[in-house]
């Protein structure tokens, strides 16, 4: 697949010498300019990002766009998440915009807006706050069964509010 010219490139370990330190600074300055020197606004809202725990210096959120895992405290890096560091500010400032899908949720007591670039096999997760978003996680869509249940989300959310209107 062709990504959008939008969409910036991947960035690379081998790209940083296969250094993972150097990495890691790297990713972070990425983070740094799209979500701490300006913050991305989406329907009039700012969306700001979870500052705490920090951990070796760097943001919860940063952590969490990087790494996968159930137990907060025992999340890995994983290299597509870290590739695509630069996507979520992107894809959050194009959600109404085609191809993208967009749509909320609920999780507990969460409101999420999804945003699912459905081509690119990439989903960005905010919370909705009262008069603002915050990032909470985006991560590539790789298994079959999350494909299924975020295409039936989508399709449920779009019918319900087609029936509204």
């Amino acid at each position: 697949m062709d990504l959008p010219d939008w969409l910036p490139p991947l960035v690379y370990l081998a790209d940083h010498g296969g250094d993972w330190n150097r990495y890691v600074e790297a990713l972070y300055a990425y983070y740094r300019q799209d979500f701490c020197d300006s913050q991305p606004m989406l329907n009039g809202r700012r969306v700001a990002r979870r500052v705490t725990p920090v951990d070796q210096g760097k943001e919860a959120c940063f952590w969490h766009l990087i790494s996968e895992g159930r137990v907060e405290s025992q999340r890995l890096p994983d290299p597509r998440r870290c590739e695509r560091i630069r996507w979520p500010r992107p894809i959050v400032e194009r959600a109404g915009d085609p191809p993208l899908k967009v749509w909320e949720n609920r999780r507990g007591r969460d409101r999420r807006l999804c945003i699912w670039f459905e081509e690119a096999d990439y989903l960005v997760v905010l919370v909705v706050r009262s008069g603002y978003y915050l990032l909470l996680t985006a991560y590539p869509v790789t298994h079959p069964h999350t494909r299924r249940k975020l295409q039936k989300e989508h399709s449920a959310y779009t019918k319900a509010n087609a029936a509204l209107s």
